[in-house]
């Protein structure tokens, strides 16, 4: 409660000012009298003692050496001003006069005086020691004065010993003689444990010290303060106790308590102990180094108990059999609580108290503070403001809630409002119940009310009148508890009204350093009187006995209900009658913090009933405080939102119906209300035994060393882990987990970290919350309040620990009662589950809930498999019923429902276990597996019907566990070794190897890489480059990810930190990793997977029901399950919320992966390593773009790249050629681009020029003057069987082909080359012309420097042969056959290594039975990488297309000084930097239409931009109205060519008819009029990493009808496309996502949105629609690109609803080489607002030649008509011929407009009636 300065107060405070002077003087005075005065005859025995044990001797002064000599101690300056400088010689103190005394309990000792120095005069000469081995655990010893009686406290609970010594004590004590010292050790093991030779004893009258030598540093305890930290530092602290009111700060002030109780674990074996003094004087406590503390008091005895435990649980549950064990708080007190100080009225109070009811907010108790008093007067309330606050109680029990009233101490003297007595005050006055001064007068002094008197609750008469005041009051305004406050005692003047006797009791010789440094500041002189004597003494013990007093009133008016009691100050032992709250803290979250330390430490001293002040008494709160500290709040035991006057409103409604705070709030609460059984459990064992409830993580996990410095997570009990969110602004808290398995409390998912830290995401409404594996938590269904609660279903949640074991206990009565546990009317119940066995044992059962409780339900987290069948019993009879159950394999957890299981009885449920199907994961993927090769393996075998459910399935955990794991801010690293027990059956080579290592680097904030390899042994390594960071450089906040590690089994856990999910989680069984056999398998997000390649695919996203892809490039045309051209180990998955990611596995060596509907995905790799990169988004447009920023973005191809293009194998001379161009042309169809295949060569050998084509040169010449471009194809094979082929001849020469491993010979196969001087037979088949005309050939090494420079040389002289008659000037290179390649499987003479063409686990690829050679040279072919290190073939075979690509692309660009373009057959993630590809050699299906848009779509994730399908097929005869389709369709590949085999008939679009030819030169038409518009696309795609054939899902994620789309496409953002791909179909079903779309051929707005249609689609359409909110750039087409880019530019705006539209146009010459990165390009923005458009040059370095204009402007969506347009530039309209239309399909058409390329312009129309 806040705190406000009165009058007299004021004016005391200057009076307090000249008493502090007086003071002073005085003690300089006293300094030069008798203390300190040295004998002549004394000399300090000053040994070289360290810094760190130096007991200080000058603690009341600054130190000076004059000061010390006096003394009589060691002067030694330091640096340092904590340090003492002055410290005790070891003839300071006392010795034993003659021997130790034996006692009944113990032994007895009297010490004299060492003549020494008096520090502050008054010493006794002569004391008593007297000891007691009280328990085994528990020794006593105090020290007095034999000849006076001095004050000891008159505790409640603590009396003193009668009986004897105990039998077998844990600790040994030896009496030190001279000086005086007390050794205690531990008996097991001899260590140290409490020593107090480390400084002398000092026992005068008001001077009294001791201090103790520890063995650890680890101190906790002592208070009230504000402890930062839980653990103590060490570094010379000294810690005032005194209570005062005074709220918590960052200074080391005294508080509202006094308790002397510290407890040191010793070590990592949970040895442990504490020391308590039972002395209420004002006293220090000092903690330093050595490590030593020091009690410094100045009265009473020394009174110290040591308590010895094995761990500090059982410390803490000994000092509270000492002092009392803690209240049994009623059920309703662990409520949630409302409060404020400064409620306007009882009307204020209900509106709180309304609208957190109407949030459905649970709140059980509403107290108001001393604003409902009248005048703040005691027992009384406002007549006024709270005039119906005798019917409130009532108000608030009609909803199960209470009314908790606040009283304080100090009474009133003056008369009420209406001018009669204060009775309270009156009846206290006849009955003499205040506290006195020492003349005998009654005390005054002004609290709240202004003058006031003390109640003195120490005498019986205080009591018996306290007692009585409640009862009256309770009489006329009931209520169901008691808080009190302001009880250290506090008053507002120093003293009293007549201030403070000089004396020795108001000003000691030594005044410990508490605030202020006054001993009557704010509370009363010390020497005022009391029952149990001077406030000297007392004045710690008022709160205490204010609670003693105030407990026996609640008893009188509530007999046999406990009620509610806390007070704010407390003395060892309070707990036994009430709790405590942590103070009028402040809004600020260094108080957040800080109650943390606080609740932990009034654990320790035996109030677990605590809490702080949630979101804060002083000061405005902000709502992300309040918010973060409800959700803390939420688990204190004691839990109230509370604030002060003129501060604003914090209860959680206030904030909003549905805001954060309130859900937050709501949802935790609820949790909270759920686990109250479990709460309500711990506060009994802490009743009964003395357990802590808030428990630190040491208590439990004392082994580990990191835990015992932790204090910003704490433990409910053993089993519930609290992370509360402790710093403002954040999305992830850093949280350590001990080693334990621990579940996600919302989720109930096994979290993989142990004994580490972790950065928990934490956003906004989410804190960590975790259970701990191996306990059972009791829980009830929640409700709004604890009455309500208290009457719905029960449950349990059982957290399995590794051994599948848990157990866990109930204690369950009416909640209300007294006596319940002595009368024995409760219900206790304990829980083990062990072997699937859960037993509910009703160990006392004699307590009959009204409610006819039940348990309900049970969740059973961390199963393995889901439950088949439960069996419920009791007494061994069966239950009847069956349950409701449900298993996630995903989350492990297991869920019972429906159960009937009454509060009270015992039961027995045991559960069967089965493997889903779904869960399943096959231990045998090799062919022809059979029962008996499955229990060879370890594995289980069971037959579905299904045949693809594997039989054979893993029934046991991977053999893998991490033995060393080490977390940085930049990653993981990891040691995996073998568990021998678990290692499964295997062959030689696919053995588990024993030790790997995980490294795991946090590359960026939204990447990361992990990888297994063996660091023992090298392996094998992919040699692509990747763009990766030097080093990471990611940080903690801005991760989207986080990663945990499992330790046994091992897996590998990455969470999205926004959401939560799990995206990647491979603790599975099926990891291994052998020399030739690697597997991993991860659970997936979703179902909605996408990618790996390259495959034909039957939709774009995955079948997940027990699909298995291989991939090793292989030629082999496109065909369902066959591993295809290219190798693409890269997938993007969605999230169930729509969030996408993305993951690469860099391995290049034959792999397989299998997808189930888990959903889970198994890779199979047979070499290698495991590297993978996880790319975070989240959406699936950035997916792309971070990975192509991993692997190199798109190359930019050039722009006559984007025309339409022709090529057929098998024309039979340049004259064919020439003749279909010629007819292409006269058709004016567009044609860009003309190709041969290897029909130019001579007999199909690379770089020559076959005589059937010896006019090609010409040919290509002529072409390219007429604006086309010509690509020429090249295979790698080189013929081997010629005498004069140059190509040949230089490769061996520059040894430049792979070779044999052990003779380096070359290594020969059969491709394409057939022998010189043979006749072909082209009608035999393909196998019988292999094998009798096909020459030998040799593969050209592209990995190797010098094959590079060969490559390039033989490429330049086909473009520049010495011959010009044969040079051919091509434009671009196709590479085929560059899997590579084979018409053989092996080589000539057969392959020499079995083991690797025909490895151990074949992967599923085609023609298995073949092994790896199918169709490609022998897998132990020598390959030499760049930096010389040899490379297998088996290891490097997908990495073939991948290594020409980049020498490809250099050679073209050498040749022709031009960007070029290279079609490249087999790639390889990061081939798109360099090439282009096409899908392979179809077959003219039309189900290759619709698998051609998947393969674009999948070719976009995987980097490579510039793909399509040859059109109208390849292989077999197309037909008319599928060529006209694929036309329609190709006319949007960005790779838009028409090819076919030989042998087929001709299909380009001049080969059928007219109407196929005007059909074709439309729809090719539409492509060269966009193509600005998907030039800009390629660009994008090379500079940002953006998909140019984009799924529809990309931009419209949100919508998951587009998860499945993959018969309509998008380009870019802007244009989608909806071809008719059935035969005969004349309509197409479109979807159309939640945007406006206008029919590109009308422009009109379509009104479809969010729906599917079926849209008209004549033969000779295709359905085009531009998306609202989107700018295209277009061109008038023509024939070629080299001259539609002569042509007038146009703009097309598309509007979307706001009125809005954006876009921008990419130009430079199309041609140059590295245009972009050299900066010399144009790039122009369009923006449309409203009625404005806005053309902006963003970069200007690049100046077309053919002076182009934007000459027509479109806007879409316009919606009134437009009666004027103005164009304007720079600000200024300017001159313009241009004319504009509106249309009724609401087109602005703007013609005749003379906009300059790369310059600024503004168009401006007018609406009708604006």
């Amino acid at each position: 409660m806040g705190r406000k300065f009165s009058g007299l107060e004021l004016t005391l405070i200057a009076l307090f000012t000249v008493v502090t002077v007086i003071a002073c003087v005085l003690i300089g005075l006293l300094a030069t009298g008798e203390p300190g005065v040295k004998s002549p005859d004394f000399f300090p025995q000053c040994q070289d003692t360290p810094v760190a044990q130096r007991i200080d001797c000058i603690p009341d002064e600054l130190a000076t050496q004059s000061t010390c000599s006096r003394r009589g101690c060691c002067w030694s300056p330091q640096n340092d001003a904590s340090v003492p400088w002055c410290y005790f010689s070891p003839n300071h103190g006392y010795k034993v006069r003659g021997s130790e005394r034996s006692t009944q309990a113990g032994f007895e000792a009297t010490l004299d005086r060492l003549p020494s120095p008096s520090l502050f005069g008054d010493d006794i000469q002569t004391v008593l020691l007297t000891a007691e081995y009280q328990t085994d655990n528990r020794f006593h010893f105090k020290i007095t004065d034999p000849s006076a009686k001095r004050f000891e406290v008159p505790h409640e609970h603590v009396k003193p010993f009668q009986g004897s010594r105990a039998s077998n004590p844990r600790y040994k004590v030896e009496l030190k003689q001279n000086p005086f010292g007390l050794v205690v050790t531990r008996a097991s093991n001899g260590k140290v444990l409490f020593d107090t030779t480390i400084g002398p004893l000092q026992y005068a009258d008001q001077f009294l010290q001791l201090s103790i030598r520890l063995p650890s540093s680890n101190i906790y305890g002592i208070g009230e303060h504000v402890h930062k930290q839980y653990r103590h530092d060490v570094n010379w602290r000294t810690w005032p106790l005194f209570s005062r009111d005074t709220p918590p700060a960052a200074t080391v002030d005294n508080l509202y308590g006094a308790h002397t109780f510290f407890l040191c674990l010793e070590d990592n074996t949970g040895a442990s102990f504490g020391v308590f003094l039972m002395n209420s004087n004002a006293m220090e406590f000092v903690v330093q180094p050595a490590p030593a503390v020091t009690y410094r008091t100045i009265g009473g005895i020394l009174d110290f108990y040591i308590f010895v435990g094995n761990t500090p649980e059982q410390v803490v549950q000994e000092y509270l059999q000492l002092v009392g064990l803690p209240a049994l708080p009623a059920y309703w007190n662990l409520g949630f609580q409302l409060c404020r100080y400064g409620y306007a009225s009882l009307d204020e109070v209900k509106e709180v108290v309304e609208r957190n009811r109407a949030v459905g907010l649970p709140h059980d108790i509403q107290i108001i503070d001393i604003d409902y008093m009248e005048n703040r007067k005691d027992f009384t309330y406002d007549k006024e403001k709270f005039k119906d606050l005798p019917q409130f109680a009532s108000y608030l029990h009609a909803h199960g809630q209470k009314y908790v009233i606040i009283l304080d101490p100090a009474i009133s003297t003056q008369k009420m409002i209406d001018g009669s007595p204060y009775g309270s005050y009156v009846r206290g006055s006849d009955r003499n119940v205040w506290v006195n001064q020492s003349d005998g007068k009654v005390l005054v002094g002004e609290v709240w009310p202004g003058e006031t008197v003390f109640p003195d609750y120490t005498s019986a008469e205080g009591t018996d009148w306290w007692v009585n005041e409640c009862k009256l009051f309770y009489d006329m305004v009931p209520y169901d508890g008691i808080w009190i406050d302001m009880n250290e005692v506090c008053s507002f003047v120093a003293g009293s009204n007549k201030g403070c006797a000089d004396n020795k009791l108001n000003y000691p010789p030594y005044t410990p350093k508490i605030l202020d440094r006054l001993m009557y500041a704010k509370t009363l002189c010390l020497d005022a009187v009391q029952s149990w004597g001077k406030q000297y003494d007392v004045h710690n013990l008022y709160g205490y006995s204010m609670t003693l007093s105030t407990r026996k009133a609640l008893d009188t008016l509530f007999p046999g209900n406990r009620s509610f009691l806390i007070s704010r100050s407390t003395f060892a032992g309070s707990g036994k009658f009430g709790g405590h709250w942590l103070g009028d803290n402040a809004a600020t979250w260094d108080q957040l913090r800080w109650s943390i330390p606080g609740m932990l430490e009034f654990n320790l001293f035996g109030i677990p009933y605590v809490g702080a002040d949630i979101c804060g008494f002083f000061e405005d709160t902000t709502e992300e405080l309040c918010r973060r500290w409800m959700q803390l709040g939420a688990f204190y035991p004691f839990s109230r939102n509370h604030n002060g006057e003129l501060v604003i409103h914090q209860d959680p409604a206030v904030f909003g119906s549905n805001s954060s705070l309130v859900n937050s709030s709501k949802h935790y609460l609820n949790i909270r209300y759920t686990l109250l059984p479990y709460l309500y459990t711990l506060l009994y064992k802490a009743h009964t035994r003395g357990d802590t409830v808030t428990r630190p993580l040491l208590h439990e996990f004392y082994s580990d060393e990191i835990t015992w410095g932790i204090d910003r997570q704490f433990l409910w009990g053993a089993g519930l882990l609290i992370s509360p969110v402790l710093e403002p602004g954040v999305e992830s808290t850093r949280v350590y987990f001990p080693e334990a398995e621990w579940y996600d409390y919302d989720t109930g998912e096994p979290l993989q970290l142990k004994k580490v830290w972790h950065n928990l995401p934490t956003p906004g409404e989410k804190m960590g919350l975790h259970l701990r594996g191996g306990y059972i938590f009791p829980t009830q269904k929640p409700n709004t309040t604890t009455e309500a609660s208290r009457k719905n279903p029960m449950g349990l949640i059982i957290a399995l620990d590794i051994n599948n074991e848990a157990s866990g206990d109930l204690f369950w009565d009416d909640g209300e009662s007294t006596g319940t546990i002595d009368n024995k009317a409760y219900i206790y119940y304990e829980f083990k589950v062990s072997n699937n066995v859960l037993q509910m044992t009703a160990t006392h059962s004699n307590y009959v809930d009204p409610n006819n409780l039940k348990f309900e339900e049970i969740k059973i987290l961390g199963l393995s498999q889901e439950i088949a069948s439960v069996n419920v019993s009791q007494n061994n009879a069966v239950q009847n019923y069956i349950p409701d159950i449900s298993y996630d394999p995903a989350t492990k957890v297991a869920v019972i429902k429906g159960l009937q299981l009454e509060l009270g009885k015992s039961y027995t449920i045991r559960w069967t276990l089965q493997m889903n199907v779904n869960e399943r994961f096959d231990c045998h993927p090799g062919p022809n597996a059979t029962l008996e090769k499955c229990q060879q393996l370890g594995c289980s075998w069971q037959e579905t019907s299904n045949p693809d459910i594997p039989s054979c399935y893993y029934s046991s955990s991977n053999p893998y566990l991490v033995e060393k794991l080490e977390y940085s801010p930049t990653g993981i690293v990891a040691t995996l070794n073998l568990d021998d027990s678990k290692v499964r059956a295997n062959e030689a080579y696919t053995a588990p190897i024993s030790t790997l290592r995980l490294e795991v680097k946090y590359h960026l904030n939204n990447m990361l890489q992990f990888k297994i390899y063996d660091y023992q042994n090298p392996r094998y390594e992919v040699p692509v480059p990747l763009n990766l960071p030097s080093s990471p450089s990611s940080s903690n906040q801005e991760r989207l990810y986080d990663v945990s590690v499992q330790i046994k089994p091992f897996g590998i856990q990455v969470r999205r930190k926004s959401t939560g999910t799990v995206i990647w989680d491979s603790a599975l069984p099926t990891f291994t990793f052998s020399d030739m056999f690697i597997q991993i398998s991860t659970r997936l997000a979703s179902q909605y997977v996408y990618g790996f390649g390259e495959h034909e695919h039957r939709n774009f996203r995955h079948n997940m029901s027990w699909n298995t892809w291989g991939m090793f490039t292989r030629d082999q045309p496109p065909t369902y399950k066959l591993n295809s051209y290219g190798f693409h180990p890269f997938y993007m998955a969605l999230e169930e919320d729509g969030n996408a990611h993305g993951v690469l596995l860099l391995n290049s060596n034959a792999m397989d992966v299998t997808f189930q509907p888990t959903p889970a995905l198994t890779y199979r790799t047979i070499g290698g390593i495991l590297d993978f990169y996880m790319v975070l988004g989240p959406t699936p447009e950035l997916v792309v773009q971070q990975y192509t920023q991993l692997i190199g973005r798109p190359v930019m191809p050039p722009y006559w790249s984007l025309g339409f293009q022709l090529c057929r194998y098998g024309y039979a001379n340049d004259s064919e050629v020439a003749r279909v161009v010629e007819e292409m042309k006269a058709a004016q169809i567009p044609h860009d681009v003309q190709y041969v295949d290897i029909d130019y060569m001579e007999r199909n050998l690379d770089f020559t020029l076959s005589l059937r084509f010896a006019g090609l040169p010409a040919l290509v010449n002529k072409i390219k003057a007429d604006g086309m471009r010509f690509i020429i194809i090249l295979d790698p094979a080189i013929s081997g069987n010629e005498t004069n082929y140059p190509a040949f001849t230089r490769g061996v020469e520059q040894n430049i082909f792979v070779q044999w491993p052990d003779t380096k010979e070359i290594l020969y196969s059969k491709v394409w080359s057939f022998l010189p001087n043979v006749q072909i037979n082209e009608s035999l088949p393909h196998e019988d012309q292999v094998e009798k005309y096909v020459s030998h050939c040799a593969f050209p090494d592209f990995f190797r420097n010098a094959t590079t420079e060969w490559y390039k040389r033989e490429i330049l002289e086909v473009y520049n042969n010495p011959d010009p008659l044969k040079s051919l000037k091509f434009d671009g290179l196709w590479t085929d056959m560059n899997e590579p390649a084979a018409f053989m499987n092996g080589a000539m003479g057969g392959c020499r290594n079995d083991l690797l063409n025909y490895p151990p686990y074949m992967p599923h690829l085609g023609y298995r039975d073949v092994g790896l050679i199918h169709k490609t040279p022998c897998m132990e072919g020598l390959h030499y990488l760049p930096d010389g290190t040899p490379a297998r073939h088996y290891d490097v075979h997908s990495l073939y297309g991948w290594s020409q690509a980049r020498p490809s692309l250099e050679a073209l660009r050498a040749a022709t000084r031009e960007r070029g373009i290279i079609i490249s057959r087999s790639t390889f993630p990061s081939s798109g930097r360099w090439v282009g590809h096409w899908l392979g050699d179809n077959t003219a299906a039309w189900d290759q239409l619709h698998k051609s848009i998947i393969g674009m779509m999948e070719f976009s994730l995987f980097g490579i931009s510039y793909t399509g399908a040859d059109i109208c097929g390849f292989f077999k005869d197309s037909q008319y109205e599928l060529c006209v389709r694929w036309m329609q369709l190709g006319a949007f590949y960005p790779f838009s060519r028409n090819h076919n085999e030989k042998g087929t008939r001709r299909q380009d679009p001049a080969s059928w008819d007219k109407d196929f030819e005007k059909m074709s030169r439309n729809v090719l038409n539409i492509r060269y009029t966009l193509l600005p518009y998907l030039y800009t696309l390629l660009h994008d795609a090379h500079a940002d990493g953006s998909t140019v054939v984009r799924p529809v899902l990309h931009e419209f994620v949100g919508d998951r009808n587009t998860w499945d789309i993959d018969e309509q496409f998008l380009w870019g953002p802007a244009l989608l496309i909806s071809p008719v791909m059935r035969e005969k179909d004349r309509s197409v079903v479109a979807y159309f996502p939640d945007a406006r779309w206008y029919d590109y051929h009308t422009n009109s707005d379509t009104g479809f949105r969010k729906q599917f249609q079926n849209l008209s689609a004549p033969l000779d359409h295709i359905n085009l629609h531009i998306r609202g909110g989107y700018i295209l750039p277009w061109q008038a087409p023509a024939r070629t690109t080299a001259f539609s880019r002569k042509n007038p530019m146009g703009l097309t705006a598309a509007l979307d609803d706001a009125q809005l539209a954006a876009g921008h146009l990419y130009w430079d010459d199309g041609v140059r080489i590295d245009a972009y990165e050299d900066g010399v390009y144009l790039l122009t923005s369009f923006t449309a607002k409203q009625n404005v458009l806005e053309i902006t040059v963003t970069h200007q370095n690049y100046t077309d030649p053919n002076n182009l204009m934007f000459t027509e402007v479109r806007v879409l969506g316009v919606p009134r008509n437009v009666t004027q347009v103005t164009v304007t530039q720079n600000g200024a309209a300017i001159p313009s011929k241009h004319q504009h239309s509106y249309s009724s399909n609401k087109v602005l058409k703007i013609s005749n407009l003379q906009l300059k390329l790369g310059q600024n312009y503004t168009l401006q129309w007018s609406l009708e009636g604006q």
